[in-house]
């Protein structure tokens, strides 16, 4: 059963969602952006959907599976990573017509490195619980 604390969490992740298909619709609707721009705000909306929806789904199977609290707070990197990776793919392209992506491209490989924590963080404390 998740406690209080997990719930308030997945009633605002879920709420992030609006955003995240608000986002879509202003990809869609930017004429003023470059190639370059529209490539990366759709990945980086395309990242932020998948990845909290896969945090959510992590973050049950970890709480009802009564996995070590270790290894739940390693799953958080999944949603971090659902911060991480589309902040990257969105902050890295800003400006006028940029040509390639700035330095803030160091978010997605950051977003990368808490997604991969996150995913072997759950696994691992799911196969354990599992033997247990």
């Amino acid at each position: 059963m998740l406690d209080s604390p997990q719930l308030i969490s997945a009633g605002i992740i879920i709420l992030t969602m609006i955003f995240i298909a608000w986002g879509g619709t202003f990809v869609l609707s930017s004429a003023d952006l470059n190639e370059l721009q529209k490539r990366y705000f759709r990945a980086g909306h395309g990242h932020a959907g998948m990845l909290v929806t896969l945090g959510l789904v992590i973050m049950l199977f970890v709480n009802l599976g009564g996995v070590n609290p270790l290894f739940s707070a390693l799953s958080t990197g999944v949603l971090w990573a659902a911060i991480l990776m589309p902040a990257g793919f969105f902050l890295s392209v800003l400006g006028r017509n940029p040509a390639k992506p700035n330095r803030l491209i160091i978010l997605l490989w950051l977003g990368v490195a808490s997604l991969v924590v996150g995913l072997v963080g759950a696994g691992v404390g799911l196969i354990v619980a599992g033997m247990r």
